[in-house]
């Protein structure tokens, strides 16, 4: 594969960017895409210098100054991803929710990995509510973005047990783990054209 046939990927992120930096590694070799852009919505977010120590362009386009004007805050976003003309948009921590107009524009080609098993637990707090319930697992999902909350056709799935002494905080970090598995896997398959489910265990 030349290098002009690798699919464009930019990361949104918020914060530390732990996923962005999975998907960053796995994104060499033989792999069918190349990360063009990481930006965030806080300019302080670590995740950032992150991706710039690794030689990946980075901008950041706070959405404070715009109050709550998400409108022209998405306006921005977008003139900026344009700049780096990505084939698929990944969002990685991105905690900012985008408005239908925004995420009709990368329709079928921007992707977000939430923590729960979808359609489980939309929005947040997953993991403690996850535990409320009494629930035996739970886990991570990788799923195409449209304009309803943590909806779209589910690319994969990782589960884990919830054990009997678990709280939110271990929890998470068990699925973390599979996170960091799990959405690489998905991208990878998904730039290549395969969007049929994938399921870890």
């Amino acid at each position: 594969m030349s290098r002009d046939d690798h699919k464009r990927v930019a990361i949104l992120i918020s914060g530390g960017g732990s996923n962005m930096l999975r998907l960053v590694e796995d994104m060499a070799g033989d792999h069918p895409a190349r990360p063009v852009l990481v930006a965030s919505n806080d300019p302080t977010a670590a995740g950032l210098r992150r991706a710039a120590d690794l030689g990946i362009e980075t901008a950041a386009v706070d959405h404070r100054p715009f109050g709550k004007d998400r409108a022209a805050f998405e306006a921005a976003l977008q003139a900026r991803l344009i700049q780096s003309a990505p084939d698929i948009v990944c969002l990685a921590g991105f905690m900012r929710i985008l408005t239908a107009p925004f995420v009709d524009g990368w329709r079928g080609r921007m992707l977000n990995i939430h923590p729960s098993l979808l359609p489980k637990y939309r929005g947040l707090n997953t993991h403690g509510r996850a535990i409320a319930a009494g629930d035996a697992e739970a886990g991570c999902t990788v799923h195409e973005v449209t304009a309803e909350l943590d909806d779209g056709p589910i690319l994969g799935q990782a589960r884990v047990p919830i054990l009997p002494d678990d709280d939110a905080e271990t929890l998470a970090a068990r699925v973390l783990v599979q996170e960091h598995r799990l959405y690489p896997a998905v991208l990878r398959r998904f730039a290549a054209g395969c969007t049929d489910p994938l399921t870890l265990t």
